[in-house]
C-alpha cells in the first residue's frame, strides 16, 4: 500500500524537515510528499482545496487532519492503516491544509477526518509528527518493539 502526505506549502531547511525526512528515512513501505503552494489571495483557502484533492493518487482513501476529526490512539491508527491493507486499498492519501486549514469540500471529500488533538499545530510540523505516527504504525503491525504499551 502506498501512502502520501499531500501537504499545503514548501518545506523550507529547517529541523521541521529534518524530522519528516529522519521518519521517511526509517519507513519500509513508500511514503510520498506531494507539496501544494498557493498565493495569498481572497480565495486561497478554496483554491488550497482545489489543489489538495487534484493531487490526490487516483482511488485513494482520503484521512484529512483537522482539529474537528477522530482522535485515534497509535493502535487504533495502525488497526486502520491494517484494514485498509487488508481490504486490498492501494493508495492512502493524508491531507494537510495550510494556516487557515481545510476547505470544506475537502473535509467532506475524506474518509476519515482525523485529530491530532484540539490544539491547534503548524502545519509545517504536521508533517514530521503525521510521519512519526505511520512509522508508528507500520511498527505496531510488524510488532517491532518501538512502540510500546
Amino acid at each position: 500500500m502506498r501512502m502520501t502526505i499531500v501537504a499545503v506549502g514548501r518545506a523550507k531547511a529547517g529541523p521541521e524537515r529534518e524530522l519528516f525526512r529522519h521518519y521517511l528515512k526509517r519507513m519500509a513501505q513508500p511514503l510520498d510528499l506531494k507539496e501544494i503552494e498557493v498565493k495569498a489571495t481572497t480565495d486561497a483557502k478554496r483554491t488550497e482545496g482545489d489543489r489538495l484533492l487534484a493531487a490526490v493518487p487516483k482511488g485513494s482513501v482520503i484521512v484529512a487532519l483537522d482539529e474537528r476529526g477522530k482522535d485515534l490512539s497509535s493502535r487504533q491508527l495502525a488497526d486502520r492503516v491494517a484494514g485498509w491493507r487488508d481490504e486490498g486499498i492501494r493508495d492512502v492519501a493524508f491531507l494537510i491544509g495550510g494556516a487557515d486549514g481545510l476547505d470544506g469540500r475537502v473535509r467532506d471529500s475524506a474518509d476519515l477526518l482525523l485529530s491530532f488533538g484540539r490544539v491547534t499545530w503548524p502545519h509545517m510540523l504536521m508533517r514530521g509528527m503525521l510521519a512519526e505516527q505511520l512509522y508508528r504504525a507500520q511498527c505496531i503491525l510488524a510488532g517491532h518493539p518501538y512502540h510500546r504499551d
